[in-house]
């Protein structure tokens, strides 16, 4: 009797410690959401925030909140063991909060690069006890990036990214932002190179900046009313773009949100800057 009860508790082992490495996962952030559901990890998701838009299947799960302003007691509500971040989440004594009620928090950053999406993927996989399906997608990744198209030689657009919302300012993105390293990958100059962060854009700069394209999120051109209502913004259809009507546009969270859609990203933004490729 006690040699089949040994045995019948070895055998549940295995499966014990795969339970005990998968925990219950809250998501916050598209990006860190899009790598949980590549993993094949999306049954161990109790909770996303609203930015998690894709795949479509992560907006029928429960919401804890805006990513920026999540709140403990609507995180708490879910019993999530592991609180995947991105780095936008907070506010910083939430996420305190949650620490202290034994929820373990992991703040992921990619850094704007393509192998920090790697090095975050890896992490995910880690932690969710996806460690050879990590290795696995790192591994189309890399072909995946190896192989987008690059830009023609000697084509380096001035190009002007406008961060536009509904009834709010207009902010055209410089350094040290996600769309300045987005345009760097596709080969163009960012038209507000020297210039920290976010600004807000005034008519004077626009002109200043004389982009030859004109880049802003598909959320953003259809808050401004498309692409005459973006041209109406302060100097812009007096720059050698809007006077070309050169504007283009991406889907937000694939085109900012360093996804591990990121090659696919990279190689359609090209194709849009440039005009086509070599």
């Amino acid at each position: 009797m006690k040699r089949r009860a040994w045995l019948w508790m070895a055998a549940g082992l295995p499966g014990l410690a795969v339970a005990q490495s998968r925990p219950r996962v809250v998501s916050v952030g598209g990006a860190v959401t899009e790598t949980v559901f590549g993993l094949g990890a999306q049954d161990q998701l109790v909770g996303v925030d609203t930015t998690s838009l894709f795949p479509l299947d992560a907006t029928k799960l429960p919401q804890v909140g805006y990513a920026r302003t999540l709140s403990a007691e609507g995180v708490l509500t879910l019993a999530p063991q592991l609180l995947l971040a991105s780095s936008e989440a907070g506010p910083p004594p939430v996420l305190a909060q949650l620490r202290r009620a034994g929820v373990r928090v992991e703040v992921l950053d990619e850094h704007h690069r393509f192998d920090g999406v790697l090095e975050r993927t890896q992490r995910i996989g880690a932690l969710c006890g996806r460690e050879r399906e990590a290795r696995q997608w790192v591994g189309r990744l890399q072909q995946d990036w190896a192989a987008r198209p690059k830009p023609p030689a000697g084509s380096t657009p001035r190009v002007l990214f406008v961060l536009a919302h509904a009834g709010g300012q207009l902010r055209v993105a410089g350094e040290g932002t996600a769309a300045g390293a987005m345009l760097a990958l596709a080969g163009a100059r960012n038209a507000f190179a020297g210039v920290q962060g976010y600004k807000p854009l005034t008519a004077e700069a626009a002109l200043q900046a004389a982009p030859d394209v004109i880049l802003c999120t598909d959320q953003g051109l259809e808050a401004q009313g498309g692409v005459d209502g973006l041209l109406r913004a302060p100097g812009l259809t007096l720059t050698p773009a809007g006077r070309a009507r050169r504007v283009q546009s991406m889907e937000a969270l694939l085109l900012l949100g360093f996804t591990p859609r990121l090659p696919q990203a990279v190689a359609a933004l090209t194709v849009k800057l440039h005009g086509g490729v070599a």
